[in-house]
């Protein structure tokens, strides 16, 4: 029998700022929409000019998946609507154009190149699109879903990850040097806008996910979720001047902070663990693999491991420390084979805490 939804939410919201509940296992659901096949292959909601309530079938339709599947998979997965965008969203509402490709999510493309261009461009407001678009498409959502089913985020992207879709990318990273203060300023305005979106999206909607990055679920006053991929490119002076401060300013303000990257940015680990209350991490390894963030986060954050095959994901179980935790994240799968998936690392996570519960004194 499927786990309720109280009894999910308790385990996550243990999971992430609780006593360890066991680890967690989500299944990504087979046979979604995909964002460039919805409405018909029309693709992302907010590049449109079609009218939004087009793509609720969409978003409704995902939802209505996500809930039968993991009904019949019997993971730790909390079904929500996910209003997914591309990585443009945010550097579109600064006035970037969009490339949109036939067989992939929309990109932006830079509309800077100089710092005072840069300092040029006025911060964008809510209300018109593409912003808009989203919270005209969570009110449709919310009208149909009623009060209690969460709502999720579109695409977030950090501070300094917004800048560099909006400032052409070879000169921002010159001017990291030669004028920082012009990409602080730009930082500034891409933050102030991220705060009042996490903040109207709330009050708004009501029931939200504010997870973005990968399939996952917290309590809305756990934090919020962003990609910080730029970390991979700079040195640790630099994050620690160009991202460090924005990450901490969500967090405290927020409750917490969970975060994607994807980015080469073992290097990092250090400044990632002075954000305060870091619930959750996201990486996608390289070659050093898991064995660098398990040492550096547990007793600390939540790994939040995605894409991950079983035996990838079984041989972190054998990496992990006594004060690991992790969520796996596990690629979507047909039912049989995903219940296989789930009954078996069930079974070797528990093994694993039973065996560290055994050399507690």
């Amino acid at each position: 029998m499927a786990q309720d939804r109280c009894t999910l939410q308790a385990k996550m919201r243990d999971l992430f700022a609780g006593p360890f509940p066991g680890h967690a296992i989500w299944m990504d659901p087979d046979g979604m929409v995909r964002l460039i096949e919805a409405n018909d292959g029309r693709g992302d909601f907010t590049v449109s000019d079609r009218p939004v309530e087009e793509w609720l079938g969409w978003a409704l339709e995902n939802y209505e998946r996500k809930v039968a599947w993991h009904e019949a998979v019997d993971d730790d997965a909390i079904p929500y609507v996910k209003l997914s965008t591309g990585t443009q969203l945010f550097a579109a509402a600064f006035g970037c154009p969009v490339h949109q490709y036939e067989d992939d999510n929309p990109c932006a493309l830079p509309t800077v190149g100089t710092a005072a261009e840069a300092d040029a461009l006025e911060v964008p407001s809510l209300d018109d699109p593409p912003l808009a678009r989203v919270f005209e498409l969570g009110r449709l959502v919310r009208e149909r879903v009623g009060p209690e089913v969460p709502i999720g985020v579109p695409d977030i992207q950090s501070a300094l990850d917004i800048a560099a879709l909006i400032w052409r990318k070879e000169d921002l990273m010159l001017a990291l040097i030669t004028d920082p203060d012009a990409v602080d300023r730009l930082a500034a305005k891409c933050q102030q806008v991220l705060i009042a979106f996490f903040r109207r999206f709330r009050q708004e909607l009501g029931v939200v996910n504010y997870c973005h990055c990968p399939y996952g679920w917290a309590p809305p006053e756990q934090g919020v979720w962003l990609s910080e991929d730029e970390a991979g490119a700079i040195s640790t002076r630099m994050f620690d001047r160009f991202c460090l401060p924005w990450l901490v300013e969500l967090s405290e303000i927020f409750g917490g902070l969970f975060v994607h990257c994807c980015a080469t940015a073992d290097h990092q680990y250090p400044s990632f663990r002075r954000i305060p209350n870091l619930r959750g991490l996201n990486r996608v390894f390289q070659e050093p693999g898991p064995q660098p963030a398990i040492d550096a986060f547990s007793g600390h954050t939540v790994l939040m491991q995605a894409w991950t095959a079983l035996p990838d994901a079984l041989a972190m179980l054998e990496m992990a420390r006594p004060n690991t935790r992790f969520l796996f994240d596990m690629p979507a799968q047909p039912l049989d084979e995903s219940r296989r998936t789930v009954d078996t690392l069930r079974e070797a996570c528990a093994r694993h805490e039973a065996a560290f519960e055994e050399q507690t004194p």
